[in-house]
């Protein structure tokens, strides 16, 4: 037997991930742990969550796996100080400190933290450093169902390299041609995130899902177009960027761009935290995403350039940016495309693990029988129903068992077809950014009013962000133009035709707000302004429990899709423990929390009235 701990950790997304034999077995966010999130602190949870769920001890691991290499990092920092002295010197004085103190000397780091967790031979600790991009291009492309693929990672920066182009065959892969700080997609993006207003690093996707609100026919959106290319982005015909580093402040600065010169050339300043969004910011977030779409594809055209495959694989966290990997899907230039469900940094763990196994160990690759060796990313932990009771008697809950599932999914489908939300908490937690299906909160993807009560009365969040579908595979077609599965929720496809409102002639000219409450389809609240969706596929095989509650719902209302949002409220991680789920259900409006066969209604439970007791503050992403 062969075990292998993988981690990525000290930047943000924390996370550790075991490999037994090439098999993933577990992983998990730090973050779901401390509930603190994009922690960047040192997986000691997770990593305890992995052995424990093994049965393994640190002196059984053969090796454990960093996902990057901190000294090519550390060396990237200091050329780019000096090469640009005396600009960054705060910046560098802020930043030296932690480097002398953890980065750099990152293996007595580890020794430190893996002390903590148990004794172990510190002799017999085989520590090795792939690096960044190598472990997401492994990511993606271990877990793959192809025995040859292209390989395109694409994120802010690793230590040098900011998107890669790998060529994987077999249990190798090989690196072709990488793309190098400062010039960044990930970083390009990142910008236009802190300039409308939103947190870097967990606001990207806030941006993306702001887009479609920009209006294409506008004359203000197509310049915004322009002036981004001329100004402050070239575009080569491989893909590859070069960003004027006059308009950015990240290489050398505090922050991420020189808001005067950006408002200078936008005629607006950038947008405050919360502020009011009006039609010139969904312009310009139409404009970076258009943009960024455009780098996207010619990156994917290049690696089929180079490589010949017929299938693609995606990591970093540009991958999550899932309009961009929909229209890639749709220019038909691979058979197929797979994406790391935990394409950030959290999924870097796994991929230095399996850089361990495949590469280093020279071990042999077979392909996985289902869909992906991805387990449906149900990798992290789950819960007894012994346990589930120890949470809800510690806050006196009122609960009710059901002894037959079935019957369980026969309650949950009225309370949804009632107009309720629901809680939804079944078996392990999903690894990555998205709620597949066991830490969700489910709706009616029917009713018009669901999008508004979600977003203002349970997730606490904008008004704008739109909301998911989780849809049968086998009624996919019935509502989507979606040739594929999509069972990560990493693509975005068009709704059909026929399941289109008639829009008003004067659409596009309404209020924001106005054209987000018009009814455009049968399935409205998980319609997007521009008739797209980010779909989810369920399937029997890796989620049976999820498939079955909502092949109920579709024998009753003869719709086999819902609403799925992550069980959590803005600024919180996605839920891990059953206590976890019944402060978030208790601090939130949602009408009823299903824990395994436990089905609790709000209600019946203790001390609602006093609802302060359970409101909580995050700080907001």
């Amino acid at each position: 037997m062969k075990a292998i701990l993988g981690l990525s950790a000290l930047y943000h997304d924390s996370a550790a991930a075991l490999l037994i034999d090439g098999e993933v077995v577990a992983a998990a966010q730090e973050e779901r742990f401390t509930r603190k999130k994009h922690t960047p602190d040192f997986p000691v949870n997770a990593i305890r969550y992995c052995l424990e769920y093994s049965g393994l001890s640190i002196d059984e691991l053969d090796a454990i796996v960093f996902y990057d290499k901190p000294l090519l990092k550390f060396e990237r920092l200091l050329e780019t100080y000096y090469a640009s002295a005396p600009k960054g010197l705060l910046q560098f004085l802020s930043a030296m400190p932690v480097w002398l103190k953890e980065k750099m000397f990152l293996k007595k780091l580890l020794r430190e933290e893996l002390a903590k967790i148990e004794d172990y031979d510190k002799k017999k600790l085989n520590l090795l450093f792939p690096e960044h991009h190598l472990s997401h291009a492994a990511s993606a492309f271990y877990p793959s169902p192809y025995e040859e693929a292209a390989i395109l990672t694409i994120d802010g920066v690793g230590e040098w390299a900011t998107a890669s182009i790998c060529h994987g065959k077999g249990n190798k892969i090989t690196m072709l041609k990488e793309m190098r700080f400062p010039h960044s997609v990930g970083l390009l993006y990142s910008a236009f995130t802190y300039y409308l207003g939103f947190r870097v690093n967990s606001g990207e996707y806030k941006l993306m899902g702001l887009a479609p609100y920009g209006n294409p026919e506008d004359a203000e959106t197509e310049n915004f177009i322009q002036l981004i290319k001329s100004h402050i982005v070239s575009v080569k015909d491989d893909g590859s960027i070069w960003l004027n580093q006059e308009y950015f402040n990240y290489a050398t600065g505090l922050k991420m761009v020189k808001d005067n010169k950006w408002e200078k050339l936008f005629g607006f300043p950038a947008l405050k935290p919360d502020g009011r969004i009006e039609q010139k910011h969904c312009n310009l977030a139409f404009a970076i995403q258009k943009v960024t779409e455009e780098i996207v594809l010619k990156m994917a055209a290049e690696a089929k350039r180079i490589t010949g495959s017929d299938y693609l694989c995606m990591a970093g966290g540009v991958a999550l940016n899932c309009v961009a990997n929909g229209k890639l899907l749709r220019k038909e230039m691979y058979k197929d495309i797979f994406i790391q469900p935990a394409s950030g940094d959290a999924g870097g763990a796994l991929g230095a693990a399996q850089v361990a196994h495949y590469m280093f160990y020279d071990n042999e690759r077979k392909l996985p029988q289902g869909q992906d060796a991805m387990n449906g990313a149900f990798l992290g932990p789950d819960f007894s129903g012994k346990e589930a009771v120890m949470a809800f008697r510690k806050h006196k809950a009122v609960y009710h068992k059901v002894d037959r599932f079935d019957t369980l999914c026969e309650q949950v489908s009225d309370l949804i077809d009632e107009g309720k939300v629901v809680g939804w908490f079944q078996g392990r937690m999903e690894y990555g950014p998205r709620a597949l299906g066991n830490r969700s909160i489910l709706g009616d993807a029917r009713n018009v009013h669901m999008q508004k009560r979600l977003n203002l009365k349970i997730k606490y969040r904008e008004g704008f962000r739109p909301f998911a579908p989780s849809v049968l595979i086998e009624e996919a077609q019935t509502f989507f133009d979606l040739p594929v599965a999509s069972p990560y929720m990493l693509l975005v496809a068009d709704v059909k035709k026929e399941r289109r409102k008639p829009l008003p002639p004067n659409y596009r000219k309404m209020d924001l707000w106005e054209r987000l409450y018009h009814q455009r389809s049968d399935i409205q609240s998980v319609t997007h302004l521009d008739f797209s969706a980010r779909i989810q596929t369920v399937h029997k095989e890796t989620n049976p429990k999820y498939w079955q509650l909502i092949e109920t719902f579709r024998k009753k209302t003869g719709h086999g899709i819902v609403v799925n949002t992550s069980f959590n409220v803005r600024g919180e991680p996605i839920v891990c423990t059953p206590e976890d789920a019944y402060k978030c259900f208790m601090r939130t409006e949602m009408d009823c929390l299903v824990v395994n066969d436990f089905i609790l209604h709000k209600t019946e439970q203790p001390d609602w009235e006093n609802r302060e007791k359970w409101m909580e503050k995050f700080k907001k992403d």
